[in-house]
């Protein structure tokens, strides 16, 4: 559950507050300094007891949870404040407001354009000044539209610049939560780690022993308790799936991939690729293993190793098995067997990288698949 301790954009609804109430105050200075000047003055004061109200509770609102979670009160705020402009009238008449006489909300009106930006970023605060900005315009008339251009350029500015800080401090804030989520994580399987190798593994890797000494029938549950240790290492080993936007890290989904016969080995720090370039990778090292098991012999290891090289990452497949020639593989393509020329070369050409094979008889098969990084 998100929390307040964690939640970046409380500073700013805070300052949206004191924003709203240090405005108001401006309001009825603005109201006391021009009351010789006010037609209806019982108007101006009903106009500010409303302000007054409304001013609380969205103080209130923001100051809590359930005002910051949704757009509702935010947009209530823009329709209320667009209201208390047209109470105005209340005070003095249009001709009079068109003549020059001040909206009485003044500044007090940039709270919604504002709540309005935090909640749903640079989109939300341009909407909230376009609003606040048309009520202004209708009120002081098309006639002078370049006396109200300074106001609306702020409120413009307001919407854009704190939009624009409230997304970024979202952003933050999912990053942040992320980084403490994979840290606990992290702590949590270092620390099962800990225990199963100080209890199963050693316990598997006695069962191993002894069932080789013991031959026959131990023997298959010594195999059992070997893959049953490559299965818990293979979980302590593993690591959770890092993506940025689109990039996935290959390394954390060729990692499963390790068996009794199979050895898996990867740089610490992720090797981030294209979700597609990352699929297809891992489509064709499986098929390559997958050969191993069907051509290499029943006995044959693997070794799947990633290196980063800055522009291009490589992966190399290697195998123990009898091993074929160049011109067996060539063969086994015009015979329509299409493992290696498409899911491995296949693959790999698609997505404008490279594949090397070496192999000879006796020595084994290693692949090299080169793809770039973007």
């Amino acid at each position: 559950m998100e929390r307040d301790s964690v939640d970046l954009l409380q500073p700013l609804w805070r300052a949206l507050v004191v924003f709203r109430l240090i405005t108001w105050v401006f309001a009825v200075f603005g109201v006391w300094s021009r009351w010789d000047g006010i037609v209806r003055p019982y108007g101006a004061v009903l106009q500010l007891a409303i302000m007054a109200v409304w001013t609380v509770i969205s103080s209130i609102g923001y100051s809590r949870r359930w005002g910051r979670r949704n757009t509702r009160l935010a947009f209530a705020d823009l329709i209320i404040t667009v209201g208390c402009m047209y109470a105005t009238l209340l005070a003095q008449p249009l001709i009079d407001i068109r003549g020059g006489a001040s909206v009485l909300t003044s500044v007090w009106a940039a709270g919604p354009v504002i709540a309005l930006a935090i909640s749903r970023g640079r989109d939300g605060g341009l909407l909230g000044a376009a609003t606040v900005s048309l009520a202004l315009l209708s009120l002081r008339g098309v006639e002078n539209a370049s006396k109200i251009l300074a106001n609306v350029q702020l409120l413009l500015v307001a919407g854009l610049v704190v939009g624009y800080a409230a997304t970024t401090m979202r952003r933050a804030g999912a990053r942040l939560r992320e980084a403490i989520a994979a840290e606990s994580a992290t702590a949590e399987r270092l620390r099962l780690s800990r225990s199963i190798h100080d209890g199963v593994l050693q316990v598997l890797a006695q069962v191993q022993r002894r069932g080789h000494a013991i031959g026959g029938e131990a023997v298959e549950l010594a195999k059992l308790a070997a893959e049953q240790e490559v299965a818990l290492r293979i979980l302590m080993s593993s690591r959770p799936t890092v993506a940025e936007g689109d990039r996935v890290d290959l390394c954390g989904l060729l990692l499963p991939l390790a068996t009794t016969r199979v050895d898996v080995v990867v740089p610490a720090a992720a090797v981030l690729l294209p979700a597609t370039t990352v699929g297809e990778v891992v489509a064709a090292v499986k098929e390559a293993l997958s050969n191993v098991d069907k051509h290499a012999g029943p006995e044959a290891r693997s070794w799947v190793a990633v290196e980063d090289l800055g522009e291009e990452v490589l992966v190399s497949i290697r195998d123990d098995g009898d091993g074929t020639t160049p011109d067996r593989l060539e063969q086994a393509r015009s015979d329509g067997h299409l493992g290696v020329s498409q899911s491995i070369r296949g693959r790999i050409t698609d997505l404008g990288g490279t594949v090397e094979v070496r192999t000879a008889p006796g020595e084994g098969t290693e692949w090299e698949l080169k793809v770039r990084t973007s």
